[in-house]
């Protein structure tokens, strides 16, 4: 990670978002992804409707290539198999070695040792962001040495994907995390928290209901990398602005008191789709604590 970057209140007023969010727009950065069959679509389509180009590109003999041409990466650890797994370790060492972002998605961290090595061996390979639930963040600093099991044992719980565990009981291990390994580590939740290991920024937009509609949590961790992508330099700041932009896109999508997460899924795509032109920036929530 570059040079710490120092947050200021004014980057967190809307304004900026709308700035940023722009510049999404104009230079619609090529988002090479790595990800879970589930996830393909809605992923493809929440990078499209905000302003980016999704590739889903996963064989082994094109990753490496293919990198050359993206302008970031997202790996996504919900489809886990060697040869998955070989092809993101080497499109995370060509990021790195081209010095392009990507972002870590640690699906599922804890779950089972296979997949908790797996998850390690990507920590290992420099991700810019990592953006996880708190489930998956505290098991990942677990794992990374970060807390001791002892503590993170009665912290972690975890069913499948979805977390038991809430984004303040992981924030303490986020910064931890975040200082050990020099990147950026976000916890998904009720409240967003963003923190480079010394200062954190919380995000207070979303809905509840995004956690019954399918792989939401995947497309907000590509529509991070897409942010970051175009400032690389402030991935911090670019982290935040990308939950606040997904979250604004929901409580927008929510407007109209959608029957259910079918209808959110759709109206959340229309809301990234015109939310830059239709002033929801203005709902921003962005906090530094």
């Amino acid at each position: 990670m570059q040079a710490q970057e120092q947050i200021q209140l004014a980057q967190l007023e809307p304004e900026s978002l709308e700035r940023r969010w722009r510049l999404v727009h104009e230079k619609r950065p090529l988002i090479h992804c790595i990800t879970n069959f589930v996830s393909m679509d809605l992923m493809a389509n929440v990078l499209l409707a905000a302003g980016a180009s999704p590739a889903m590109v996963h064989s082994l003999d094109e990753v490496e290539d293919f990198m050359k041409l993206a302008s970031g990466l997202l790996i996504n650890m919900g489809t886990l198999s060697s040869d998955w797994l070989a092809s993101k370790k080497l499109a995370a060492k060509q990021a790195v070695a081209l010095g392009k972002p990507w972002v870590l998605d640690p699906v599922a961290c804890g779950a089972t040792p296979v997949r908790t090595q797996a998850c390690l061996d990507l920590l290992s390979c420099h991700p810019t962001v990592i953006r996880g639930n708190g489930s998956e963040i505290i098991a990942l600093a677990d794992a990374a040495g970060c807390v001791s099991t002892k503590e993170a044992a009665q912290q972690r719980a975890c069913s499948g994907v979805d977390s038991t565990a809430t984004s303040d009981d992981a924030l303490s291990q986020a910064k931890l995390l975040a200082a050990q390994h020099k990147c950026i580590v976000a916890v998904s939740g009720k409240v967003d928290f963003v923190t480079d290991g010394t200062q954190v920024v919380a995000v207070h937009n979303g809905v509840p209901m995004l956690t019954l509609v399918t792989a939401a949590g995947c497309s907000v961790t590509a529509l991070i990398a897409a942010f970051v992508a175009v400032a690389p330099h402030q991935a911090l700041l670019a982290t935040a602005h990308a939950l606040a932009a997904f979250g604004v896109a929901a409580e927008a999508s929510c407007g109209g008191a959608p029957a259910g997460p079918g209808s959110l899924r759709v109206g959340l795509l229309d809301e990234l789709h015109k939310g830059l032109f239709s002033g929801a920036c203005l709902g921003a929530n962005l906090q530094l604590l």
